[in-house]
């Protein structure tokens, strides 16, 4: 009897049994329960306020120089087309209200970096979203760290290369617990505030987005088509700077659950 090898298992597998491996058009070869050759890694996800349900996390985007103050201070001015790049849904650190999260010191870098950033959870999606649409697909929002090795950026940016080294690191997504959008009665006038060691480094208005929550999603939609399961960090204001081994960063919002997490030793 011919035979051939199942790739998942190394087994043989006789002439006219089912093999479990994917055709090439991407449809299995099995009706049974899917098959892989190692356990899945846990799906990352973050904790909702009021809550013992997690929001799975499909994508992570983030939106650069969206606050006029730190536009200026990075070397930008005056209303540019929003432009976006992205982090793993697995560099997501969540953080639930009263714990403090940990985030090791990463490697490759001196120059380790906060970002303060309102935080958008979506619930539905789509493609080329009006921004009326938009609106009506989020499911809540979060404070947020956008952690940057700003060393390596700054020597991407001199290079003319992307900068996935210098945001997309292990843990570099620190989020807070989702609070659900219809607890929030007006989301422009929500105020984000990060403290270091206690000092304010960084505060915000969300009213003083260049581009609102609404349009980023739209734009977005453009480029990606928008699923269930993504965050968006929409800007940082100005204030953005180092910190080191043992400092507790702790970020806020207006009627939004508390952030808290501590640089740790490598």
């Amino acid at each position: 009897m011919d035979s051939r090898t199942d790739l998942l298992s190394g087994r043989p597998v006789a002439s006219g049994a089912r093999s479990n491996v994917l055709r090439p058009d991407g449809d299995s070869d099995y009706s049974t329960g899917m098959r892989y050759v190692f356990a899945p890694p846990p799906h990352s996800a973050v904790r909702i306020v009021g809550s013992t349900g997690w929001f799975p996390v499909h994508r992570i985007y983030c939106v650069a120089r969206n606050y006029p103050d730190h536009a200026k201070e990075m070397g930008s001015s005056g209303r540019e087309p929003p432009f976006f790049f992205m982090k793993p849904a697995d560099t997501v650190l969540s953080v639930a209200e009263g714990e403090t999260g940990v985030l090791r010191y990463p490697s490759l870098t001196r120059e380790l970096h906060h970002e303060l950033e309102l935080v958008v959870a979506m619930r539905e999606g789509g493609a080329s979203l009006t921004p009326a649409d938009a609106q009506r697909c989020i499911y809540g929002y979060a404070v947020g760290l956008d952690m940057t090795r700003r060393d390596l950026q700054t020597e991407m940016k001199r290079l003319g290369r992307p900068w996935s080294i210098a945001k997309a690191f292990d843990r570099s997504a620190p989020v807070g617990g989702i609070t659900p959008a219809a607890w929030i009665e007006d989301i422009s006038k929500v105020e984000i505030t990060l403290d270091v060691n206690g000092v304010r480094r960084q505060q915000g208005s969300v009213g003083d987005l260049i581009w609102s929550i609404p349009e980023i999603i739209a734009r977005l939609s453009e480029a990606w088509e928008i699923k269930p399961g993504d965050l968006i960090f929409t800007g940082t204001p100005a204030g953005v700077g180092p910190v080191g081994p043992s400092d507790l960063m702790t970020a806020n919002g207006t009627d939004l659950a508390e952030l808290r997490v501590r640089v740790m030793r490598a």
